[in-house]
Parts: structure tokens; sequence; C-alpha cells
């Protein structure tokens, strides 16, 4: 009988309560979230005897052990972390949750918005500058070598910017939808 499953991560910040509530499923049909895999593209999970858990997300860069008392203080156990960073969390059904009010939750996807903003940024820059001079300088003033490098770099630039812009979409986007509720 298998005692390791692996599942596919669906990118939290598209999809951060889904998964939180999978891993509740999870849980009730006796599968456990025990770690990332996959550099963070997936997940690890244990079969164990099924119990009704929450599981609840929080992004703390270098958090201490003060930060994790205070969870546990609060019924919450640290399941796993990825790049001490973000920190997946589990308690029991009828826990209070992690965030309850609209300010803590505000600053949660601000900080995020803003740290994946300031990655995209450059990335953001870089693409556009390399696809604008190969765009004007193709066929004319540049030589074929040139245009070929700017077109190279822009294509390039186009992977860390999916990886960092989207996150950042998706993060503005939910601090839009908490600041309205």
């Amino acid at each position: 009988m298998k005692t390791v499953k692996y599942v596919y991560n669906s990118g939290l910040a598209f999809s951060e309560k889904k998964d939180m509530q999978r891993f509740s499923q999870y849980a009730k049909e006796g599968w456990f979230l025990e770690s990332f895999a996959y550099l963070g593209f997936g997940y690890k999970l244990r079969k164990g005897t099924s119990k009704e858990l929450i599981y609840n997300l929080d992004y703390r860069k270098d958090a201490d052990e003060e930060y994790f008392h205070f969870f546990e203080a609060a019924g919450w156990a640290l399941v796993c972390s990825f790049g001490n960073e973000i920190h997946i969390f589990s308690a029991p059904v009828g826990t209070k949750p992690i965030y309850t009010d609209q300010p803590t939750l505000e600053e949660k996807y601000e900080l995020e918005k803003n740290k994946m903003g300031k990655y995209a940024l450059p990335f953001f820059i870089s693409c556009c500058v390399f696809f604008l001079l190969y765009a004007v300088g193709s066929g004319t003033w540049l030589p074929l070598w040139a245009s070929n490098i700017l077109l190279v770099l822009g294509t390039i630039t186009i992977i860390p910017l999916i990886f960092t812009g989207l996150p950042y979409l998706a993060h503005w986007k939910k601090l839009n939808k908490v600041r309205k509720s």
C-alpha cells in the first residue's frame, strides 16, 4: 500500500484557499500534507489515520521562534515551510482562523503584492526594452546579430516575468477583493 503521494500546487497566489480546502479533504481521507515538493510546484502527502483538519497559510520571511509559538498558542501546528517564507499550518476544525480581521488580511496580501512587484518590475522593464529595441532597430540601424540577441534576451526575460508578474497580479486582485468586502 502506498504511504506517500505527490499532488500538484495550483499556485498559492492564485488558489491559496482552494489548496487549503483540498488539504482538509485529503486529511479526511487520511492523507496529510508533509512538505512542499518539486521546488514548490507540488506537495508531498503521507498516509495516516483520517482527521478533520483545517489548513491555513501565512507569509513571513525569516520567521523566528516567537512567531511559531504565537500560532501554537492559538491552536495551529506548523506543517511545513518553503524557503523560510511560506508557512502552512493545520488545526482541528473549529479553531479560530489565523486571519480574523480585514486589516491583517490586507497587510498579508499587500506585503506579498509588494514583494512580487519588486521582482516583477525589473523583468517587465527589461522585457519591454529588449522587444522595443528589437522592433525599432530590426532591419534598420541594428545589425542582424544584435537584433537576434535582443529577441533572445526579451524571450528569456519573459520566463521570470511570468513567475513574478502573475503572482503580483493575483495578490493585487485578492487585495482589492478584501478591501471591497
